[in-house]
């Protein structure tokens, strides 16, 4: 045995075992008595023994005569030390010690046990864990409680490590107290009723008890019906039990009137397997082996008003009302209780309760069938062949989790060929190879490596080859060359390092499982021969037990998760489930709206998993990403409910059926802000208020002793933390959770490393991020860790992740008895100094600040979040603190949004145009203070620079995009010459001619969208177009900038001092999609779409909001986008009344009738608009009053109204048949496209009024 191997085994085990105290040995009230001490020498075995004063006789506890101790001649881990107590005994606890006055101890075992001897079972103290630590010298004892007992009259101590520097030496006791128990044998053909007295009260729970055995994957083990078809029966079905509930409701849906519990695995092992199944009218609780579900009926569904009769073991002749087919159990029962009373018992007795049908037995006999497991890849079983004979067969059982392996291979007598027998995708696969000949294949069975056992028997003889698999015959009659004798060997499972070919040291590694039944020409193998060296050899097996065991019982898989398994170990496949990671414990989306606005996404629906790797399952919502971060929960009551009035005793009941569930919409209520519904909502308890988003939830720990503190974190096998954090100390513990021995804990453990270490019994385990930057910077970072049964991970903002993969056979669960510490420790040393915000402990948030209101060195919430989050405020937006969060200022962008984002675009149609006047913007915006911006554009301040940006897509030319003047004649302007190229004009000196610069660019004037950026630093211009093509020239006509007066967009008339291109462009002005306009800090488009109080801009002619001018901007795009009309917007057809200032953006204040608001929020669809309205208004209050006169007047109207409806509808399908059905002419596109909305939008004027 490999010493570090040992030792680190060793260690493993002493963690995790509870040592035990003898001082209640012998009390007559505990079942913890000694029960070798008092056998005789001959009920000690062994595999092997040194001498004879080595013998096992000499192996009990504190024994000195002989050798003082048991060794086996050969010190391996394929010797045993055995014990029979006479009858099974309950068994406690168990004690080891070395040989006396030696070097001879055993440093760990395994401890097996058996009823008869045979078919041994391993002991596990958890579901992974099956060694005991054992001693460290020859003398002292070590004792260890067994938790939970066992029954069994053989035990077998296994030495897995020893003494490096000695050999094998044992003494042992086992303590515990006798077994009474009642056993019945069913054959498969036989059952046992019991029928309840009539006479008793009705019981309010039924409690029914049993242990079993058997080797039959398939059997009733009890049976229970009702009326109308109601029935509770406990089926054996391919090793596991089913629980079928029938509740006999008609009305109710199929899922809740019929309900199966699965549990238990691997059930016919021929052990015994304990089950308690208790009903309580709507409630049931079943378990099996220390694993329990529980169900709740539904729809008052009750299963103790049944009939008077059990049945168990079958289900009798005259009950043939189950639908189901079913086969009764063969196999063994022991203690069989019903409410306490013993059925075995009053059987034996034959009361009249009872009844038996078919042959049962009062005893429980002992099958002498050795399995055999074969532990690794390269284990082998080697047989001797039948020599002599001109045939081939073999015979065995097998069960396995793995898809492949090597099962048999042999090298047949003279040359005659190979045959090698695999399993391979789960099917098997035997391949008979002869000289000169091609190989010829055989594939028989499916879904072989699903845990079951599978019957293999293949013969050869003469020209016929066949496989027969679990009964069924898959290929016969392949015509063979030649003689075929028996091999010499046959090697099952594996093969030995010394032989190649045949199968052997390819690609395939050997088989994991077990056999059974192995049988080679007609005679069956005896496995125990085997390991007495008597008969073949082997490696790495044990020979008497099956150690094939479920992994994915009970499943680590979370949410839905399904497992799969080999033999060491289990995976899980988290597709469709939401979840991520090993053991499907991650959450695939994020928890709110407010994380997914932090990541810069836009409004639109996304799945939030409101408790993260919580119970609950993902749940689409609507991200309405504001200021204030919206969820919108969708349901189907949009649809009017007429109610009538009552009189409060009768209130009417209106249902909403959301897409999410009432626990997840709770779970949404709990994290928001405000909570409200259209018709009436009421959130639980009034906790909205006291609620908020726990994106934001922080504390800020200001000294190193101080530190937050919660009740102890349960994560017992799978623990996930989150948490951001910044902070500019260099080290610091951010969470630390301890128990008697096992721990979590993350920290700052340098300043480039953050550290996730924990102990689960199997040794202090590491994890750590290493940044090639530091994190204490003062920025926010993330830190997400995950520890479950399969590996433990930790990720630190988007640098990789790290994992470290779990012992496959050690410690899973963790135990945690301290509080919670955040910040620090317990022992007030390293602790953090900086914010900690949005913790979360497997999904459920930790509130920081209401725990740090109350806590000294502690303060509720971080400052400082622009630093961090600042960068996503875009094109020119700036970040503003705030207590919870950022807010994007997009004052100075011509952008808005959230963050700024959202470009302000505008339809110009024909002649229209957007004036803004920078003086105006002086006097309103910066009237009431004295910065240096608001003086920024005063007439008397000269300009040495500015930035100027726009975004366009026309296919007229020559266009006029942009033009600045001054009061001094002094103007910047940016058109599209005739042939589409791009032209600035500066004039920067009244008494100079203008500098004209064509920067040859392609024809812009294509449909599609272009983006300007134009920078002036004193005489030097760089101009970028579309974000990469940059050029740079130099002004001569000037530097200076002086007294801006306006700006100006679409159609110019003659301004005054213009070139005569400038004049021109102007004339003709701008027909298309303008957006993100800005000039320096000024945003003309966003003042007249997006007005905040009195607006310095003008607007004439059709100037319409449009979504996005980059929207549908290539061939085929779409000849439509929603657009709003403005102010003065009657058409293309030229300038309004007199042009008048907007006074807000919709123009609310003037859709006034009859001092009713028209429109306060428009839904989608609903188009609002100003200028026909405002005339409508006028004309309304201008008629003499007079009832007759505003009758005939308003018919009047009606009248127009209804013909110019139908001029408009007629208008309006003409021009959409008109559109280009192709992308082909981009310019015919646009011109229909501009066209079409003003078309639209006169008759959307109409239909509104």
């Amino acid at each position: 045995m490999d010493r570090a191997a040992g030792a680190v085994l060793g260690m493993l085990f002493l963690l995790s075992a509870r040592p035990w105290s003898t001082a209640a040995a012998g009390s007559p009230y505990s079942c913890d008595a000694p029960l070798a001490s008092t056998l005789p020498r001959a009920s000690f075995s062994s595999s092997s023994e040194l001498s004879s004063s080595h013998g096992p006789g000499f192996a009990s506890l504190n024994r000195r005569d002989g050798a003082g101790g048991w060794s086996p001649r050969v010190s391996d881990k394929y010797q045993w030390l055995q014990i029979d107590l006479g009858e099974r005994m309950e068994v406690t606890a168990v004690a080891t010690q070395g040989g006396y006055g030696s070097s001879d101890w055993v440093t760990s075992y395994v401890l097996m046990f058996s009823d008869g001897g045979r078919n041994w079972k391993l002991y596990r103290r958890e579901e992974s864990i099956s060694g005991f630590p054992g001693n460290t010298n020859a003398d002292s004892v070590v004792h260890y409680r067994l938790e939970p007992p066992f029954e069994a009259r053989f035990l077998r101590f296994l030495p897995v490590a020893w003494n490096p520097k000695g050999r094998i030496g044992m003494r042992i006791e086992v303590y515990g107290c006798a077994y009474r128990s009642e056993v019945v044998n069913f054959d498969g053909k036989s059952s046992l009723i019991y029928t309840l007295n009539q006479k008793s009260a009705s019981p309010t729970k039924d409690v029914i008890s049993l242990k079993f055995k058997t080797r039959q994957t398939d059997g009733i083990l009890l049976h229970r019906e009702g009326q109308n078809g109601k029935h509770v029966t406990l089926e054996l079905v391919k090793g596991r039990l089913i629980l079928s509930l029938n509740s006999g409701h008609a009305n109710l849906p199929s899922p809740d009137a019929r309900v199966t519990l699965t549990l238990g695995s691997l059930l016919d092992d021929q052990h015994w397997h304990s089950v308690l199944l208790e009903l309580l009218n709507a409630h049931v609780n079943f378990t099996v082996d220390r694993h329990t579900q529980h169900f709740q009926a539904k729809g008052g569904s009750r299963y103790l008003d049944l009939d008077d009769e059990i049945s168990f073991g079958g289900i009798p002749g005259h009950r043939k009302s189950v639908v189901f087919p079913h086969k009764n159990f063969h196999g063994c029962f022991e203690n069989l209780y019903y409410n306490g009373v013993d059925i075995i018992d009053l059987s034996k007795k034959r009361k009249p309760q009872t009844l038996v049908v078919g042959n049962v037995s009062y005893s429980c006999s002992h099958l002498q069938i050795v399995p055999v497991t074969f532990l690794s890849s390269s284990s082998y079983l080697a047989l001797p062949g039948a020599s002599g004979e001109d045939k081939v067969s073999v015979a065995f059982q097998f069960r396995t989790w793995n898809r492949a392996g090597l099962l048999l291979t042999s090298q047949l007598k003279h040359g005659s060929g190979a045959l090698v027998l695999v399993l391979n995708d789960g099917k098997l696969k035997l391949s008979l190879s002869q000289p000169g000949h091609p190989s010829r294949d055989i594939t028989a069975g499916a879904g072989l490596s699903d845990g079951q056992w599978h019957s293999v028997s293949l013969s050869l003889k003469g020209s016929h080859l066949s496989v027969m698999v679990d009964g069924e015959a898959a290929s016969v009659a392949h015509s063979l060359r030649g003689r075929i004798d028996s091999g010499d060997t046959y090697y099952l499972g594996g093969c030995p390092d010394s032989v190649s070919g045949s199968g052997c040291g390819g690609p395939l590694g050997g088989f994991q499982g077990c056999l059974r039944l192995i049988s080679v020409g007609d005679k069956a193998v005896d496995p125990i021969t085997v390991q007495q060296g008597a008969l073949g050899s082997f490696r790495d097996l044990q020979i008497d037990t099956c150690g094939l065991t479920d992994r994915c019982l009970p499943s680590y898989c979370e949410h839905g998760g399904e497992c799969s398994q080999s033999w060491d170990t289990f995976s899980c496949d988290c597709a469709h489930t939401g979840y991520l990671g090993a053991t499907c414990h991650s959450p695939l989306y994020e928890q709110s709206c407010e994380a997914h606005k932090h990541r810069g996404d836009s409004s639109g629906l996304y799945y939030i998993d409101s408790d993260g790797s919580g119970p609950l399952e993902p749940a689409l919502v609507y991200c309405n990403m504001t200021d204030t971060t919206g969820t919108s929960v969708q349901h189907n009551g949009s649809h009017l409910a007429r109610v009538k009035s009552s009189d409060g005793e009768s209130p009417h009941p209106v249902a909403f059926k959301y897409t999410a569930s009432m626990d997840q919409l709770q779970a949404i209520i709990d994290r928001a802000d405000h909570c409200q519904q259209e018709l009436a909502f009421y959130c639980k308890k009034s906790r909205l208020s006291a609620r908020h988003d726990s994106f934001w939830n922080s504390a800020s720990f200001n000294t190193e002793t101080s530190y937050l503190h919660f009740p102890t974190f349960r994560g017992e096998f799978s623990a996930d933390v989150s948490f951001f954090f910044k902070t500019t100390a260099p080290s610091g513990v951010f969470v630390e959770n301890l128990g008697i021995t096992d721990f979590i804990r993350l920290e700052l453990h340098a300043p480039s490393e953050v550290t996730f270490s924990f102990d689960v019994g199997n040794g202090r385990c590491e994890v750590t991020v290493r940044s090639p930057t530091p994190f204490n910077d003062n920025q926010w970072h993330h830190v997400r860790a995950e520890r479950n049964v399969k590996e433990a991970s930790l990720q630190v903002d988007q640098l990789p992740s790290e994992t470290q993969a779990a012992p496959a056979d050690g410690h899973a669960r963790l135990q945690l008895n301290s509080q919670l510490f955040v910040g620090g420790t317990a022992t007030r040393q390293r602790g953090f100094l900086g914010c900690i915000r949005s913790l979360r402990l497997n999904g459920l948030a930790l509130d920081l600040e209401e725990r740090a209101t109350m806590t000294p060195g502690v303060e509720p919430g971080c400052p400082g979040h622009c630093s961090s989050y600042g960068h996503l405020c875009r094109n020119g937006g700036r970040c503003r603190e705030r207590h919870r969060g950022i807010a994007c200022d997009c004052t100075f962008s011509a952008y808005d949004g959230p963050f700024c984002e959202n470009e302000i675009s505008a339809y110009f149609g024909s002649g229209s145009s957007v004036i803004y006047n920078f003086q105006e913007h002086h006097n309103h915006t910066f009237g009431k203070n004295a910065s240096s911006l608001a003086a920024l554009f005063h007439e008397d301040l000269t300009l040495t620079g500015e930035m100027a940006t726009l975004s366009f897509r026309t296919t007229g030319a020559p266009s006029l995009l942009l033009y600045v003047s001054s009061f001094y004649e002094e103007y910047l302007s940016v058109i599209l010459a005739p042939n589409g190229s791009l032209q600035i004009r500066y004039k920067l000196d009244r008494n100079q001619a203008p500098d004209v610069f064509n920067f040859g660019f392609k024809n812009l004037a294509d449909g599609q969208f272009h983006q300007v950026k134009i920078h002036r630093e004193a005489a030097m211009v760089s101009v970028e177009v579309n974000q990469n093509a940059r050029r740079q020239v130099i002004l001569s006509s000037g530097t200076e900038f002086n007294a801006v007066k306006s700006l100006m967009l679409g159609t110019v008339l003659e301004p005054p001092g213009a070139d005569p291109d400038t004049l021109r462009a102007g004339a003709r002005g701008f027909t298309g999609c303008l957006s993100a306009v800005r000039f320096g800090p000024a945003a003309p488009l966003k003042a007249a779409l997006r007005p905040g109080g009195p607006a310095p801009v003008t607007v004439r002619g059709h100037v319409a909001a449009a979504a996005r001018c980059a929207e549908g901007a290539g061939p085929g795009a779409p000849a439509r986008e929603a657009t709003r009309p403005l102010a003065g917007g009657a058409g293309g057809s030229g300038p309004t009344d007199g042009g008048q200032p907007l006074v807000t953006a919709d123009g609310r204040d003037s859709a006034v009738i009859g001092g009713n608001r028209a429109v306060n929020d428009p839904g989608p669809g609903v188009v609002v608009t100003v200028g026909r309205i405002q005339k409508a208004s006028v004309g309304i209050r201008a008629v003499v009053p007079g009832v007759i006169a505003v009758v005939i007047f308003i018919l009047l109207c009606i009248t127009a109204i209804a013909i110019r409806i139908y001029q408009q509808r007629w208008l309006y399908h003409k021009n959409e048949s008109n559109i280009p059905k192709h992308g082909d002419n981009a310019e015919t596109a646009l011109r229909s496209e501009l066209n079409l909305q003003s078309t639209v939008s006169e008759s959307q004027k109409e239909y509104f009024f």
